[in-house]
Formats: structure tokens, sequence, C-alpha cells
């Protein structure tokens, strides 16, 4: 049973080391839109340390939650995100607010479903920091589903919110589950096998529309058609983010460069990816010298105990 356990959290720290190596790789390019097309273009790279973003921040949570209980326990993973709240990570407006009413208290599932006039948030946050939840629940997909609905539902009570966190773990669960089963599936094919597990939902018909898209589409037309994150919502950055995992997901260099080049909310849509393709490359698949560019992680997720 422990070493079951010890293979789930090794396929979590993978997801991670993605996830934060690509949040930190598409940090980097939220710089002058006069010159940024041409970086990518030269594939430059900016010198170290790659500062991560709240992608990350909110994933070592979820890390630590996994580790500590085996699941995810939404008021345990609400203490951990409030008392691991960092304001120069870069979160959203909307989850300023909410994390500080969880440190005064209010209850997750309340915090949850003010925002918005009660509607709850749609935005692409519970989607960036959910990877390690697919891989750690790999070989159970009703539990990763549920697991990431439970990930998703202590910030984001909105359903299109759930549907990008259940889509993005599925994704991350289909990854480590195809590799080294021969070559990697196509990107129509790896879609494909996501959509039956996303509840009915916009996120679900971009993600079909991503599935239809002619092979040979320009990142610049799946911008147009699937959207790129400009708008901080589940709905335009989930579709995106799969379709570019989809198209290298034997290649985590690829596949970064690939989606950051679609710009928009760069950080998230890159860590996305990057926790998706990890799983299928392994970590000797991130080029090290990315790897040692990210700043360090910080030691808490991996050896806290509960708190």
């Amino acid at each position: 049973m422990q070493a079951a356990n010890e293979d789930r959290l090794d396929r979590a720290r993978c997801a991670l080391e993605g996830l934060s190596v690509g949040d930190a790789f598409g940090e980097q390019f939220f710089i002058n839109p006069d010159v940024v097309d041409g970086l990518i273009a030269e594939r430059a790279l900016r010198d170290p340390p790659w500062h991560f973003t709240d992608d990350t921040q909110m994933a070592l949570s979820v890390f630590s939650n996994l580790r500590q209980h085996g699941s995810i326990d939404a008021d345990a993973l609400a203490h951990s995100f409030a008392h691991r709240y960092d304001v120069s990570r870069g979160y959203g407006p909307a989850m300023h607010g909410m994390l500080e009413n969880l440190r005064l208290g209010v209850a997750w599932n309340v915090a949850a479903r003010w925002l918005f006039s009660g509607q709850g948030s749609f935005g692409n946050g519970s989607a960036m920091r959910v990877a390690p939840v697919g891989a750690y629940f790999a070989d159970d997909m009703d539990a990763v589903v549920e697991h990431a609905r439970r990930s998703s539902e202590v910030t984001h009570a909105h359903p299109e919110a759930t549907a990008g966190a259940v889509a993005v773990a599925v994704a991350a669960a289909l990854a480590w589950r195809r590799r080294g089963a021969g070559a990697p599936p196509s990107r129509a094919e790896f879609l494909a096998d996501i959509l039956p597990f996303v509840p009915d939902s916009e996120v679900r018909e971009k993600i079909r529309h991503a599935r239809n898209l002619d092979p040979q589409a320009s990142v610049r037309l799946a911008v147009a058609a699937l959207g790129n994150g400009t708008g901080v919502s589940a709905q335009d950055t989930v579709p995106f983010a799969l379709w570019c995992a989809g198209g290298h997901l034997d290649d985590f260099e690829e596949a970064l460069w690939l989606t950051v080049s679609g710009l928009g909310d760069r950080d998230t849509t890159c860590a996305i990816v990057g926790g998706i393709v990890a799983l299928y490359t392994g970590v000797e698949g991130i080029p090290s010298h990315w790897r040692e560019a990210r700043e360090p992680l910080p030691d808490w997720p991996f050896e806290e105990g509960p708190r």
C-alpha cells in the first residue's frame, strides 16, 4: 500500500515539475508586445532565475494536500491556499479577496459562491493547478474526475471552472497512461479521449472544436477559434492548452514553445501544458537548463505535516 502511494506521489511530483517549469517559462514572455513575437521566434530565453507565479504557488498546496491526505480534502486545501497566499505571485483580483476572506475564517464554500454576484468564478485558476491531481489518481479515472471537481470547488463554484479542471486532470492522467505505449496519440485522438469525461459545458464544446481543427492549423487559427486565456476564463484557456499539449505530447520543449507563441495568459497556458506533457515524457523530458533556471521550489509541500 505504501509503495502504491509513493508511486502516486512520484507521478504528482512529475506533474508539479512540468507545471512549475511551464509557469516560470511562460511568465518570462510577459514583455514588450513590440518585441515578444521576435524573441519567441528566435527562441530567446531570458537569464535565470525564472520566477513562478500563483499557478505554481497553488499547485504546491494541491501536492501537499495529496501527500498528507491521499485525496483532496477541501477544508485542508482551503486552509493551505489561504495560509500560503503570497501577494507577490500575481493572483487575479477576485482571488486576492477570496483568500483574504478565508484567512478571516469565512468557510470556503461560502467565499467561493460570493464571487461575481453569486455565480462563482469561471476563471482558469482551478485548471492551472490541477495536473498533480490527474497524475496522482491516473490509475482510476473516476477518482481523477471526482478529486479534480473537489479541488476546483474550493475556490471556483462555477460549473465551467469545474469542467476546465476536470478536462486538464483527465488530460494529465491520460498522458501518463499512454506513456511507453508506442507512438503518442495524434492531437485529435488525445482530445477525443478527454471528451467523455468532461461535463456538458462550453469548455467541452470548445475541446470538441479543438479536436476537429485541421491537423495543419496554425497557432493563430487555433487562438482565433479557441482563445488563449486573454479572458482568464476556463472556456478560453483550457481548450487551447489541450490543443497545444496534444500536438507535442512527446516533446516538452516543442509543446511549450508552441503554447507561448499563442501569447494570451501565457504563464497559465504553459503551466497547464507543462503539467500534462511532463507526465508523458517524464521529468527527464524537461530540458535540464529550464529546470535549473526556474527558481527552486520551497520545501514545505514535501515535508510539512498537517497545519
